[in-house]
């Protein structure tokens, strides 16, 4: 056994919404600066994982531990401080804002007026958006606004950030960036992506843990995830030859 403490780690993780078991004794843990994908069909609990981990949540049974802190019970406003940060599917910017003014807010939490603007303009420029620096987030098209919410994220500088789908809607083009930014962002951060786009993942992942029925089936790198018949007739509908 490693004596190295896990970035994040969950133990015989369970939550039941009445009579539907939506995590089964999920053990799942990830290093500091590690980045790793998850997936899994729909239903399989994957975003039920992700409000656990962000306090949205509350485990039935079972441990979530953040750096060795039991955060089990947290509330949804103290992952922030502890140094989780998330981007959700739908993007949660200030429209009325201009993209500097919500990634300016993002790092102002912390830090004093002028330590942020100088994160803010870093922060641009590590998305690729200074050039739109001044355009309200209202009027940004849909890859644009995706890359502005990671930025947003990235500004208050945690340990570990979760990415909800963030390549979803995007063009082959907008894919690719992202899939740079994603590896950009995971030499200062760890970096958990839940994500459906397999080719995606390739392009990123070194290893994939697969969700199926709330459980924890397999973990491995996406080349062995994507060839065992299980996965193939669970994932993509294929019956095992």
């Amino acid at each position: 056994m490693s004596d190295v403490t896990p970035l994040v780690e969950t133990r015989d993780l369970n939550v039941r919404f009445g009579g539907v078991h939506a995590t089964r004794d999920v053990n799942f843990s990830l290093a500091e600066a590690e980045l790793r994908c998850v997936i899994g069909p729909n239903g399989a609990g994957k975003s039920t994982f992700f409000k656990l981990l962000t306090g949205q949540v509350k485990p039935t049974s079972g441990q979530i531990l953040f750096r060795g802190q039991d955060i089990s019970n947290m509330q949804p406003h103290e992952p922030g401080r502890l140094g989780i940060g998330i981007k959700t599917q739908v993007p949660s910017l200030f429209n009325g804002l201009s993209v500097w003014e919500n990634v300016w807010l993002s790092a102002r939490r912390r830090n004093s007026r002028q330590r942020a603007d100088a994160i803010t303009r870093e922060t641009l420029e590590r998305v690729g958006m200074t050039a739109h620096r001044d355009v309200a987030a209202g009027l940004l098209a849909h890859g644009m606004r995706q890359w502005v919410e990671i930025g947003v994220v990235i500004a208050s500088d945690p340990p570990l950030i979760l990415l909800d789908e963030p390549a979803a809607g995007m063009s082959d083009a907008e894919v690719a960036r992202t899939a740079e930014l994603i590896l950009e962002i995971n030499r200062q951060h760890a970096v958990v992506v839940v994500e459906h786009d397999m080719n995606f993942i390739r392009m990123i992942a070194r290893k994939v843990t697969v969700l199926h029925q709330g459980a924890v089936i397999m973990e491995g790198t996406p080349d062995r995830i994507m060839s065992d018949p299980l996965i193939q007739q669970i994932y993509l509908g294929k019956k095992p030859h």
